[in-house]
This record gives C-alpha cells, structure tokens and sequence, in this order.
C-alpha cells in the first residue's frame, strides 16, 4: 500500500462567498480565481489549495480545524486585529513546539496559524 504523501486542497462550505473572500484576503490569502460572487474559489497555500464552496442552504453540524505554517504568527495576529478581526486565542508558545492561534472564519471553521519553534 502507497503511503499518503501530502495534502493537495482543503475545501470550506460557505453561506456568504463575500464574506469568506474578504475573511481570507485579510489574512493574506492570495485568491487563484473565483471570488466575491462566485460559486467556487480558490486560494493558493504554498504548493496546495484552500477552496470555498458556496452552499447557502447545506451546513452539517460538526467540527474540525484547518492548521496554516507561516512566518511570522504575531505579525499575522496583529494584521487580523488591525483589520477588526477577532481572533479566538492569543499567539502563545504550544508544548509541543509551535508558536500558534486560533481564530473562526465567518463560517465557524477553525483556522490555527502557527510556526515551529527552534527548540
């Protein structure tokens, strides 16, 4: 059996394509295509996809979190604040050796933006 190697797109359901484009675009999410009106957009991330699904009427219950590397967590913290976002936790160095927080896009999915540390 072949190993699974990578993950190549996470795909999000949406109510409101605007509000999630501009959620994303904040946090410095380049858009590929798609956008405000669109059914389906998509957003670059290093060598894979976030996509975005519009879907007004079909929302599962559930929970899960998506998990971002970048370079600089608090400089991404305080971009999300400066622009009026709320992020759920403050930057804080994990146990398990990352620097991370949490926030919740529009839509109630989790998003964790974090750095390995030099330990």
């Amino acid at each position: 059996m072949s190993k699974i190697e990578s993950i190549s797109a996470v795909t999000l359901a949406t109510r409101s394509m605007s509000g999630a484009v501009n959620f994303y675009q904040v946090l410095g999410f380049t858009m590929l295509y798609g956008g405000a009106r669109a059914d389906f957009t998509s957003f670059s991330v290093g060598p894979g996809y976030l996509n975005l699904i519009f879907c007004p009427d079909y929302f599962a219950s559930g929970w899960g979190r998506v998990i971002f590397y970048v370079a600089d967590v608090d400089a991404l913290y305080q971009t999300a604040m400066g622009q009026g976002l709320k992020p759920d936790t403050f930057p804080r160095d994990a146990e398990w050796g990352e620097r991370y927080f949490h926030i919740t896009d529009p839509d109630g999915h989790e998003l964790s933006f974090a750095k390995r540390l030099d330990l």
